[in-house]
């Protein structure tokens, strides 16, 4: 977030708790679309919802505001002209990271985990993850490929990936472990009497 924030030089305020009139601001939306957008209506995905709000939108910024006196529309050019230029590197947005592939040959974003291509465990992999696609490559080379999930606690895997990992489970048991002489050798106890002194003493006692 700060990265984004310095790139297009904003600055972020953060609602106090218990300030219902910074936050009645977002909440306000929520509600409007709570009751004009989301009742009769069924989505089949979060791209369809994103489709089914950016066509009703056209539609609702073309009616008139009672509190603006205007339609939302009307406002868009002066607007505009308020906000500064955009800077001429775009901002990092979503989720990167890198991180050591484990033995088990996934990675986790929030709570969920994605598989790997297993050729690359143990090296460094590079996550990026944007609202649609999670994207892992190692050395510049593309490791995995996901669309992006919003369930909680998943395991998503890719049948290319789940026929390497058996192909390689299967190569390492068909791999004849060489036998290792574990034979250990005794010392003789006739050593510690010579050691200690005690053979003289013995034979003078026989």
């Amino acid at each position: 977030m700060n990265a984004f924030r310095g790139t297009l030089g904003i600055k972020v305020i953060q609602c106090r708790p218990g300030d219902p009139e910074a936050k009645g601001l977002v909440e306000r939306v929520n509600g409007y679309l709570e009751t004009s957008f989301l009742p009769g209506r069924a989505f089949a995905s979060p791209a369809d919802f994103n489709t089914q709000l950016t066509d009703w939108l056209q539609l609702a910024n073309q009616r008139r505001h009672r509190r603006l006196g205007c339609r939302p529309v009307d406002r868009w050019a002066a607007d505009r002209t308020a906000m500064i230029e955009l800077p001429p590197v775009a901002p990092v947005t979503g989720w990167r990271s890198t991180i050591r592939l484990p033995r088990d040959h996934y990675l986790r974003l929030d709570s969920n985990d994605y598989s790997v291509h297993p050729s690359v465990v143990g090296r460094l992999v590079h996550l990026a993850a944007d609202l649609d696609e999670v994207v892992v490559t190692c050395e510049d080379v593309e490791v995995a490929r996901h669309a992006r999930r919003w369930a909680d606690h998943q395991s998503i895997t890719d049948p290319v990936h789940a026929a390497a990992a058996a192909q390689l489970r299967q190569a390492r048991r068909l791999v004849a472990v060489p036998k290792v002489d574990t034979s250990v050798e005794h010392r003789a106890l006739t050593d510690y009497d010579r050691l200690f002194g005690l053979e003289s003493s013995e034979e003078g006692i026989a």
